[in-house]
């Protein structure tokens, strides 16, 4: 029997997505499920409802893509994140801000067991600022009294000169063994110290949370008796590999916002759009520049910290299905919390006492939900609450878009009626079939990728840094399942660097590809 059924699957604050396509990309079964409070449940219920839809074409799948917000999650609620100890190599620079001293005070409790900055690391242009404190490596190890769950390394300037990081990584195996999980942010983070240091400590904390998702995930694959490669999704829309996801696990954060874009551009045929995909909690307006997610050039801030890792340039709004209304008719007052998952027992179209947006809809005429009629005393907030919200959308638009008028905007989720189809500031509104579950589609389509990032003198042997990135990015690629034979470029980002005696620019290459068949 061919494996050539592919599952993709998303996790929202308010449904949990799941969409089964085969090898032409046609829809052959759907689910939108309530997402539980142990999110796992509602993976499990959705992933069921479709497997029992396909019945004995179940067997046919082949491949489940799965776009967590697991992650986010737990750096949010600060809950089951892992303890780190954080060693920054570059004494004596840097020495006025230690690690972690600009986080929220109960997350660094939650996560930091102890820190230090020792000699080490490199200028911009290679030349090192002193020498690598090995001793002082092994010293602050042995005196860790309490046993982290991992190590975060940052060197100054890494992505230039990673070879400070390799060897303190090779030092911590050595005195705390070789099952030591280790993060080095010349793998994870870009140019700006103190963003990369945060998110490689980051990524060493969510080490465990991500290993639970994948645990879950594969227990519900085995109970259904399936034999299927799983793969998670990662914020710039594309996937990666179990293993790959345990070594990053913060490459998921982001993931459904992207998957959601991803969806679009697939539905639509668009590669160069607005899109904004409106859920329960949520409403995020992003932009698709040949068919992927724009990236953020600024830091992202996430629960309290700010970071420069690989993220979507995104504009989160708190409008969605689930946002509560309060306030007067006159002065309505919209979120931004959200009823979310208990949006079908505490909303007034099911019989709650909480009015939300999906009431406001249901009103309208632009939505049908619920099995509940709305109270006469609620229309006049209701109708007054939605005028606000247009107006909300309209500039949030105008942030996206920078002014450009003429791209069309494509609306997806599951509260996607909450975007006007008269809406300023775009050439058209796009509701496309199947939006509701853009997410799902979207990592269900997924391609597999492969980064390289470097800094490069603006030379003779510039040419050819360009090709051997494109080589490694390629090669990256293919490693994480992309066919060889279809993986291309997708994206080249050359940026300039100032105050260096040689001209020099950071250099940014992705490729990416289409899995192989299996």
């Amino acid at each position: 029997m061919p494996l050539d059924l592919r599952i993709g699957m998303d996790v929202g604050g308010t449904n949990t997505d799941a969409v089964v396509l085969d090898s032409n990309n046609r829809i052959v079964a759907r689910t939108k499920q309530p997402t539980t409070k142990d999110v796992r449940q509602g993976v499990r219920s959705a992933f069921e409802y479709v497997i029992k839809l396909l019945d004995a074409d179940a067997k046919r799948v082949g491949r489940v893509m799965l776009g967590t917000t697991h992650a986010t999650n737990a750096i949010l609620e600060r809950r089951s994140l892992g303890r780190v100890a954080a060693i920054r190599l570059g004494a004596p620079a840097s020495l006025s801000l230690g690690p972690m001293e600009s986080w929220p005070q109960d997350l660094r409790d939650a996560v930091c067991v102890d820190t230090c900055i020792l000699g080490g690391g490199h200028y911009v242009d290679g030349r090192r600022i002193s020498p690598l404190d090995e001793d002082g490596i092994r010293t602050f190890l042995t005196r860790t009294a309490q046993n982290p769950d991992a190590i975060a390394i940052t060197s100054i300037f890494s992505p230039t000169s990673p070879v400070d990081e390799l060897r303190a990584c090779k030092i911590v195996k050595e005195i705390l063994g070789e099952n030591m999980a280790v993060s080095m942010s010349h793998e994870i983070g870009s140019l700006g110290l103190l963003e990369r240091e945060n998110a490689t400590i980051l990524n060493s904390a969510l080490f465990d949370v991500i290993g639970q998702v994948i645990t879950a995930m594969q227990d519900v694959v085995d109970q259904a008796g399936l034999t299927v490669e799983l793969l998670l999704t990662q914020n710039d829309g594309t996937l990666m590999a179990l293993d790959f996801a345990r070594r990053f696990p913060i490459l998921t954060i982001g993931s459904g916002p992207a998957n959601s874009l991803r969806g679009a551009a697939f539905l639509t045929g668009l590669s160069d759009t607005i899109v904004v995909d409106v859920g329960g909690t949520s409403a995020d307006f992003g932009v698709l520049v040949n068919g992927y997610p724009r990236e953020s050039a600024a830091a992202v801030e996430i629960g309290g910290v700010r970071t420069n890792f690989r993220m979507p340039d995104l504009l989160s709004v708190a409008i969605g299905g689930g946002t509560i209304i309060s306030g007067t008719s006159e002065q309505p007052i919209v979120g931004p919390k959200s009823v979310g998952y208990r949006l079908t027992s505490d909303a007034l179209v099911y019989g709650g006492s909480t009015p939300t947006l999906s009431d406001a809809l249901v009103v309208e005429g632009r939505f049908e939900l619920g099995t509940h009629t709305v109270q006469a005393s609620e229309l006049a907030r209701l109708k007054s609450a939605l005028r606000n919200v247009s107006e909300f959308i309209t500039d949030a638009i105008d942030q996206v878009t920078l002014g450009n008028t003429h791209l069309p905007l494509v609306a997806v989720g599951g509260a996607a009626s909450l975007i006007p189809d008269d809406i300023k500031g775009v050439s058209q509104v796009i509701y496309p079939e199947h939006g509701d579950i853009a997410n799902a589609i979207g990592a269900a389509i997924a391609w597999a990728s492969g980064h390289w990032e470097g800094v490069v003198p603006y030379g003779d042997g510039f040419n050819a840094a360009v090709t051997n990135g494109k080589a490694v990015a390629c090669q990256r690629a293919v490693q994480a399942g992309a066919d060889p034979q279809q993986v291309e470029v997708v994206e080249q980002i050359e940026t300039p660097l100032s105050y260096l005696t040689t001209p020099t620019v950071r250099l940014i290459i992705k490729a990416a590809g289409p899995l192989c068949h299996i």
